[in-house]
């Protein structure tokens, strides 16, 4: 049995609103929930006893909840959860309205502003009056171009207390990148930064923002705010008008609109990379019920934390981060360059602002770790218990360096689910410990299982994860998909009925969850089925690696391994270092996952997330276009990788 990096101890599991919950459920239904794992099986054989409790638990704001919970619960897609309900998403996150701090705004100039729950109830007021004048109205989309601060948390509130539909990108896409995904939609307002800031460099927007608004005819309204100058001049941009004068000042109360559960919130978008970005439309109450449930019971969070996630506008993290605020918590938001003016800046703001969760990618703790970076030495982090992590697998090293450079007591939770679901189906869990390399536990009320190619359940060995079974933050579709085939497609058609997520996957002896990548990037030499997490794992202990990508290239009526590095300045890949690498694969793996050609390239293209696209790598390796450069945030990268003479012999 493996020796678990974190236990929390009995008096902390008590403490915990998980631990409350299993106490009710043994009160009211008299059944004995010992550990994680019962009550997981409990709420997934009893999904309407299961959401109903968890709506009373979190005292859902709503004009009415309504008797029926699920209807059509068989029906996958086509389950409708709490369809009498009505209920508003921005009265939920605003029910809190005194001093406390609702948001602390940071970013890389060193700026700092703190708006309070009073104060934000207040701005939302100022800002929904104003649309609502404008023609904004129940079903209008609102865009954003924004970066992370406080004019878009105003925004997203605005936009949905009038039941309007809310999308967001952030302001490092270019322009074929937002109107890949605005054109779609035909928002009636965009709201739109006058720049931003990266690395120390400032960065003007206007010009791209005049553009954007010049080719999406359905827009009727532009609102720019200062976040580059003090004072922008907007006469580029047509008929912008500024935020400070477009603001209701006289507004004072938020006239909340009671809308339907399944009443869409957001808009939100696939990474585009093997097309135009299909546009996932998520539900206020969906994400509502969802995310209360991620928050208080997989991260216990409450009133007294101080919440933070490393995340732009453009990626879904941003909107899971928002609902903390129907927790009563502070969120921490920061925009701009994790490493600027310094390394440990994210690190040394957590200690000044006792953040007590701090969210991030699996990429940004495994380049703390290369930069030997040791925040618990230099930041004061008496007050943080849990750190999260996502975007891909977090290795296995990235835990030991959390443990041993970060905090030794604390939950390390490394999640997964993604834009589709604006959610997780697996995460951390605040009453079981951590063991290396594994996601603590499946989702509370998600019927998650792993399937073999046949659609068999396994519970040992890898596979496709799916849920079998409906789940509230569930989309309802996509935009321009009126008959829905291209959402049944995307989700349902490998295993009719199921969703299939596209994670390649397995479960533990612990009750845990292994991601080994993206089912699409699945390497099979031989026919055998290799994830590229169990590779890039094994490559990047290897010393002078910085980071890789791994393919397979057909080749001779097969399919061999394909492994880039990108290696640290200084560093050169030589036969040497190669031969290591393969030991080292070959080592901690099989034969089968050993690379049959290292290359050394000097970028790895990626999306505007930050993910590593394997995908479009592979499709310019074998000659075939990759259809929507604009996706990625270094397209240019994508040319090392073509007609490369080694991948010819």
């Amino acid at each position: 049995m493996t020796t678990p990096l974190w236990q929390p101890s009995t008096t902390a599991i008590e403490s915990t609103q998980m631990h409350a919950l299993m106490q009710r459920i043994k009160r009211e239904h008299d059944i004995d929930l010992n550990d994680y794992e019962s009550l997981h099986a409990w709420s997934v054989e009893h999904l309407e006893t299961f959401w109903s409790l968890l709506w009373d638990e979190f005292d859902i704001v709503a004009e009415r909840r309504g008797e029926d919970v699920l209807v059509h619960p068989d029906a996958m897609p086509g389950a409708r959860w709490f369809p009498q309900a009505r209920l508003n998403y921005a009265a939920n996150m605003l029910r809190r309205r005194d001093a406390h701090p609702a948001l602390i705004v940071r970013d890389e100039r060193r700026r700092r502003r703190v708006i309070s729950y009073a104060e934000l109830y207040d701005q939302v007021a100022r800002l929904a009056h104003a649309l609502q004048a404008s023609g904004v109205t129940e079903g209008d989309r609102v865009a954003g171009f924004v970066p992370n601060s406080e004019h878009a948390v105003i925004a997203l509130l605005a936009t949905a207390s009038l039941g309007a539909v809310w999308s967001s990108c952030s302001p490092d896409f270019g322009t074929h990148g937002v109107l890949d995904r605005f054109g779609q939609i035909t928002p009636k307002v965009l709201i739109a930064t006058d720049g931003y800031t990266w690395n120390g460099k400032p960065i003007d927007t206007r010009a791209r923002v005049a553009e954007i608004v010049e080719s999406i005819d359905s827009l009727e309204r532009v609102v720019v705010f200062p976040f580059l100058e003090d004072a922008p001049d907007l006469d580029i941009i047509p008929g912008a008008i500024a935020w400070s004068d477009f603001l209701d000042n006289d507004a004072s109360q938020i006239d909340f609109q009671a809308l339907p559960f399944d009443h869409p919130l957001y808009i939100l978008y696939s990474s585009g990379t093997t097309g135009a970005p299909k546009c996932i439309i998520h539900t206020a109450g969906g994400a509502l019920l969802q995310h209360f449930k991620e928050h208080r019971l997989h991260n216990d969070l409450d009133a007294e934390d101080v919440f933070f996630y490393y995340t732009t506008c453009g990626w879904m993290m941003w909107n899971w981060l928002v609902s903390g605020l129907g927790s009563g918590a502070t969120l921490l938001l920061y925009d701009g360059s994790p490493f600027a003016p310094h390394p440990d800046t994210l690190w040394q703001i957590a200690g000044e602002e006792g953040i007590t969760i701090f969210g991030t990618s699996a990429k940004y703790l495994s380049a703390c770790e290369k930069e030997g970076l040791m925040p618990g030495e230099r930041a004061d982090l008496s007050r943080l218990r849990a750190v999260l992590s996502t975007g891909s697998a977090l290795a296995h090293e990235s835990f030991d360096y959390v443990y041993a450079s970060i905090k030794s007591d604390l939950m390390l939770a490394s999640i997964s689910g993604g834009t589709d679901i604006v959610s997780c189906f697996a995460l951390g869990c605040p009453i079981k410990p951590v063991y290396r390399g594994e996601l603590q536990c499946r989702g509370l009320g998600m019927a998650v299982e792993i399937y073999d190619e046949q659609g068999h359940s396994i519970t040992h060995g890898k596979g496709e994860l799916v849920c079998t079974r409906p789940f509230p933050c569930m989309p309802i579709g996509f935009w321009n998909d009126p008959g829905g085939e291209r959402y049944r497609e995307a989700y349902f058609s490998t295993f009719p009925g199921v969703w299939a997520h596209g994670d390649y996957a397995e479960l533990t002896s612990h009750g845990g969850v292994i991601i080994h990548g993206r089912s699409d990037s699945v390497l099979n030499p031989g026919g055998v089925r290799i994830g590229t997490a169990e590779i890039y794992r094994q490559v990047e202990k290897v010393d002078g690696v910085l980071e890789s990508l791994c393919i397979g290239q057909a080749w001779q009526n097969d399919i061999r391994v394909v492994l880039f590095v990108r290696m640290r300045p200084g560093v050169t890949l030589d036969d040497a270092k190669c031969d290591e690498i393969r030991r080292m694969v070959r080592l901690h793996t099989t034969p089968r996952h050993v690379p049959a050609k290292i290359i050394a390239v000097d970028d790895i293209p990626r999306t505007l997330s930050g993910k590593i696209v394997e995908v479009a790598v592979r499709n310019v390796v074998h000659g075939e276009p990759v259809k929507n450069q604009d996706a990625l945030a270094n397209p240019e990268a994508l040319k090392l990788f073509a007609n490369l003479p080694a991948l010819a012999k």
